[in-house]
């Protein structure tokens, strides 16, 4: 190649050049995008990772090099020295449309087979095949563009954090197994038969032990893995902006995230953000949103009627009461013309595919129109519009049941119903979710589960309650959301020996449970733990949002898709026999 390219090293990038550039000699490299010959005009559109610039030849000019500029087809790659001239047909859809390149010099680096889609920004070509080429894919200018981004991102979150007194430190990829909330990637090993490294999920353990070390401030791009079912902002390795932070508290971390934002949105989209981010407790998220990462760039909130239907006749809602569950509501303002009687049965459709029993309604054009109205007085009713706000041209949404299922499908529908009559602004809104429950109530175990990961702190004021009644044992926990999509998540830890034993104990771990998982770190324990905590960013998703693309799939170089296949190498792959005993491996058909 170097022999190839003498006298031809590239001087500046195609979409670089301005008008301040004519009368320069340079030199461009990169892909056609497109041909144009006019006959004893050629005109080539030459592409690369900054943008695109027209060369142009002309056949008086020098015929050997306009022979060669007729033989060019799409993405063949070529390297062309010329002039910066102005065009006399300028084009202002581009950058660089005021100049073009004359060319005196031009050599065809490599030759291109026609592609199996056109590598155009605006493509209908199915996303199978494209995933399937994804070399060609990330040619198109939307999804390199998109990676330029997560690799500004990246670069300004490492700034940020490293004028802030973090150290970046590397931890392991092949660790020990421990539980985290999803299933382990395992790596089996040759040296040991029969056991198995795990892929992090999250580098949780190794950034505590960091602290307890004494480096004080711990940053990573750590790379994570989750063997869980996939979904558009889901991916099986994805990677976090992960941190530590010793002698700090919860104000402390949320204020030094608020920082990085502040600057990122700055400086990749030139956004001032807010002063403070909005803070909300999980029990109000709940209430309000039926969501722990509500969307609040709209209102159309969550609103109890329970105290108002409780004696009513109809006994869809007295039932729900009765059996300790609410009756709840959303009101889509001026949605009655939108919302017709077919889209509300679409509504209701949707609300019983994910949970609800059914869907209640009132549409109000020129009279409200109560689906239940046979079963209430109009004294009754009046006071629901009224406790509602519900006027002329509104639609009310209730659903009636236990509170997990109300809460959660009135929380879907407000989202489906805003996305619907277009009422979500373009503009990014930040929320901090704190005060998390430290348990779950399992229904079908009957048992109070961990929410978080067992070195979460809970509030001392909640200690009390960790053994006669978990429901009120409320975790040092927060998560930062934006637009209605989780960022992050992070805690306070546990560093008093005893206590983290006592929580070991509350989530019936056995002594021999503890030993095994997290001998080392308790372990570590005894030797003098820093009070600490921390949280890991979703570089994937923060580059997700700051794109406004669909999909991780869009973010990233090299996605699986839903079925965890990744399409262009065919992985996962079946490995050879030998490979197989080396490791003390039988595969065994699920099937058999």
């Amino acid at each position: 190649m170097a022999e190839f390219m003498t006298g031809m090293k590239r001087t500046d990038y195609c979409g670089d050049l301005r008008i301040g550039d004519v009368g320069r000699e340079v030199t461009v490299c990169g892909w056609v995008q497109r041909c144009r010959d006019l006959g004893q005009l050629i005109f080539i559109d030459l592409r690369d990772r900054t943008g695109i610039v027209q060369l142009a030849f002309n056949d008086k000019t020098d015929k050997e090099i306009f022979d060669k500029a007729f033989s060019c087809r799409s993405e063949f790659v070529l390297a062309a020295k010329g002039v910066v001239c102005e065009r006399s047909s300028k084009n202002s859809e581009i950058p660089t449309g005021d100049i073009e390149v004359v060319v005196s010099d031009m050599r065809v680096l490599s030759k291109a087979q026609t592609p199996p889609f056109e590598i155009v920004d605006d493509t209908n070509t199915n996303e199978e095949l494209r995933l399937k080429y994804r070399y060609l894919d990330l040619r198109r200018r939307p999804l390199l563009n998109n990676l330029m981004m997560r690799s500004k991102i990246a670069k300004v979150a490492r700034d940020y954090f490293h004028d802030n007194g973090f150290v970046e430190i590397e931890t392991p990829m092949m660790i020990k197994s421990t539980p985290e909330g999803a299933r382990d990637y395992l790596v089996p090993s040759r040296i040991h038969n029969g056991k198995f490294y795990a892929l992090p999920q999250s580098p949780q353990i190794y950034k505590q032990l960091l602290m307890l070390s004494g480096f004080d401030r711990y940053i990573q791009l750590a790379r994570c893995f989750r063997d869980e079912d996939l979904r558009a902002d889901r991916q099986p390795e994805f990677t976090q902006i992960d941190m530590e932070l010793s002698f700090v508290d919860v104000d402390e971390i949320l204020e030094i995230n608020e920082g990085f934002f502040k600057k990122l949105f700055k400086e990749v989209l030139n956004i001032d953000l807010e002063e403070h981010f909005q803070r909300m407790t999980y029990k109000e998220a709940m209430k309000s949103y039926g969501s722990d990462k509500p969307d609040i760039r709209f209102d159309m909130k969550i609103q109890d009627i329970s105290d108002l239907v409780k004696d009513c006749g109809f006994s869809v809602f007295t039932s729900a009461i009765e059996n300790g569950g609410s009756v709840r509501a959303i009101v889509a303002k001026n949605a009655s013309s939108v919302y017709t009687r077919k889209e509300i049965d679409k509504l209701t459709e949707y609300a019983k595919g994910i949970g609800a029993k059914g869907l209640a309604y009132v549409r109000w054009v020129d009279e409200p129109n109560a689906s239940f109205k046979k079963f209430m007085s109009e004294e009754e009713l009046s006071a629901i519009y009224e406790r509602l706000g519900a006027e002329k041209g509104d639609v009310i949404l209730i659903v009636a049941d236990k509170n997990s299922t109300v809460l959660s499908t009135l929380g879907a529908l407000r989202l489906v119903v805003a996305k619907r009559l277009d009422i979500i602004p373009d503009v990014f809104k930040f929320l901090w979710i704190v005060d998390f429950p430290f348990f779950e109530y399992d229904e079908e175990s009957g048992e109070w589960l961990a929410m978080h990961h067992p070195f979460t702190m809970p509030k001392e004021e909640c200690l009390q309650y960790l053994d006669t009644d978990p429901s009120k044992v409320i975790a040092k926990a927060y998560d930062l959301t934006l637009n209605g999509v989780e960022l992050s998540s992070g805690s306070m830890r546990i560093t008093d020996y005893e206590l983290q034993q006592k929580m070991f104990k509350a989530l019936k771990l056995t002594d021999e449970e503890i030993e095994a998982k997290f001998g080392f770190l308790v372990e570590a324990y005894k030797y003098g733990a820093p009070p600490h905590g921390g949280m890991g960013i979703g570089l994937d998703r923060v580059t997700m949002l700051m794109c406004k693309a669909d999909s991780l799939r869009d973010v990233t170089a090299f996605p699986k898709v839903q079925n965890a296949s990744e399409l262009m190498s065919a992985c996962p792959a079946e490995v050879d026999d030998e490979s197989l005993e080396v490791l003390g491996i039988k595969v065994v058909n699920k099937e058999d």
